[in-house]
C-alpha cells in the first residue's frame, strides 16, 4: 500500500473522499462524478479504496488507468468499522479506516468483458422470476373461478386454451382478451429465456475458460459461467483454497466450533448467492440422474452412484457440486484443464 490511502463512497450524484496519511485525514470532501474523475487524472498515485457497490467496478477500472493502486472493500466490513451516525463522511472515514486492519481480505474487480458476462446471466434470472410470476398469477386467477390446472388438461397451456375456446363458461370478451393478453405476455418470457439461453452458450463458448468448465459433471454455459464469475474475478472475495469458496457458496456444513471443539452443523441454504448455489446443485443432480440410468464409466460416475446408496439423490447431488466447485477452484489457480479420470477396463 501507498502512504496515502483514500477511503470513496460511492453514490450516483456525489462521490465522498476521504484522504487519509499516516492515520490522519487530510480531507474528506464531497465530489461530482465528473469532478472525482478529474481528481483521478491529477492525483499522485496512492492506494484508493471503493466500498464494493454497483459502480464500484467502473471506478476501479477507471482508477487503476490512471495508476492508482485501488482496492475493493466489503460493505459489511464497513458497516462495522464506522462509527457514530450513518453519514457520507462517516462512510468514507469507516472505508479507509477498513482498509488498514490487519490481513483484511479486498474484493477482485471485474473486467469490462466480467461485467458483459454477469449482464447476461443477470438479465436471465430476472426473465425467469417474471415468467414465473406470470405463471402462478394466472394459476391463481383461475383457481378463484374453480379452474385447476392439472397434467392431465395439458397443464397451463391446456386449461387456458381450453378457457378462451369455450363459447359458454360464461366469461366475458374483455376477460377473454385480458387472459388471452396474460397468457402472450407468458409466452414472450419463456421465448426470451431461450435467447438469453442463446447468447450465454454463445458467450461460454468463445470464452476460454468457460469452455473449459464445462468438461465438469452437471456444468453447462450457464453454470460455466457462474462458477468463472465467483471463482475467475472473486465476486465473494478472494479464496486461498477450494474449500473456502465452496463455504462461500454455500456447499459445505456451517460450522459451530467454540473452545478447540469442532461442531459441524447442516449445510446453509442461506447464502449471500442463493441463486449460484441453486444453479450448481441442479446441474449436480442432473449429473447425479444421467449417471444413475447407466453402468459406470468413469471414478466420478462410480463415486456418485455409491453415494446414492448410502445417502440419497440430494445429498449426492449437494456434494457433487461441492465437488465441483473445488475442482473449478484448482482449475483456474493452475490453468489445468479436466478430464474425467476412467475406469479400469
Amino acid at each position: 500500500m501507498h502512504n496515502i490511502i483514500t477511503g470513496v463512497d460511492l453514490a450516483k450524484e456525489e462521490i465522498q473522499v476521504c484522504v487519509c496519511k499516516r492515520n490522519k485525514v487530510q480531507s474528506n470532501q464531497a465530489m461530482t462524478p465528473t469532478e472525482f474523475a478529474s481528481w483521478l487524472a491529477s492525483s499522485k498515485p496512492m492506494t484508493i479504496v471503493f466500498e464494493a457497490c454497483s459502480t464500484s467496478n467502473y471506478w476501479k477500472q477507471k482508477a487503476l488507468e490512471f495508476g492508482h493502486d485501488a482496492r475493493l472493500i466489503s460493505a459489511k466490513l464497513v458497516a462495522s468499522v464506522r462509527q457514530n451516525q450513518k453519514t457520507d463522511k462517516n462512510d468514507a472515514l469507516a472505508v479507509a479506516q477498513a482498509a488498514q486492519l490487519t490481513d483484511v481480505s479486498f474484493i477482485n474487480g471485474k473486467s469490462k468483458e466480467q461485467q458483459e458476462l454477469q449482464t447476461l446471466v443477470r438479465l436471465r434470472e430476472l426473465a425467469v422470476k417474471h415468467k414465473v410470476a406470470v405463471q402462478q398469477q394466472i394459476k391463481s386467477l383461475l383457481l378463484e373461478f374453480n379452474i385447476r390446472v392439472s397434467p392431465s388438461q395439458g397443464g397451463l397451456s391446456g386449461v387456458v386454451e381450453a378457457v378462451l375456446e369455450d363459447a359458454e363458461n360464461g366469461f366475458s370478451v374483455v376477460f377473454r382478451q385480458a387472459l388471452n393478453t396474460s397468457w402472450q405476455h407468458l409466452q414472450q418470457g419463456i421465448e426470451s429465456i431461450k435467447q438469453y439461453d442463446l447468447y450465454l452458450e454463445k458467450a461460454a463458448n468463445e470464452h476460454e475458460t468457460c469452455k473449459s468448465l464445462q468438461a465438469l459433471e452437471g456444468v453447462g454455459p450457464l453454470n460455466a459461467v457462474n462458477l468463472y464469475m465467483a471463482l475467475g474475478c472473486g465476486e465473494m472475495g478472494q479464496f486461498e483454497t477450494g474449500r473456502d469458496a465452496s463455504a462461500c457458496i454455500g456447499l459445505t456444513p456451517i460450522q459451530h466450533s467454540s473452545g478447540g471443539k469442532v461442531k459441524l452443523g447442516s449445510v446453509g441454504k442461506y447464502v449471500k448467492n442463493n441463486m449460484l448455489r441453486s444453479c450448481l446443485v441442479s446441474g449436480a443432480m442432473s449429473a447425479v440422474n444421467q449417471a444413475m440410468r447407466r453402468p459406470a464409466k468413469t471414478k466420478k460416475e462410480m463415486w456418485i452412484q455409491q453415494m446414492v446408496e448410502r445417502r440419497g439423490k440430494r445429498c449426492t447431488a449437494v456434494a457433487l457440486a461441492n465437488k465441483t466447485v473445488r475442482t473449478a477452484f484448482a482449475m483456474l489457480a493452475n490453468g489445468t484443464e479436466y478430464k474425467a479420470e476412467l475406469l479400469a477396463a
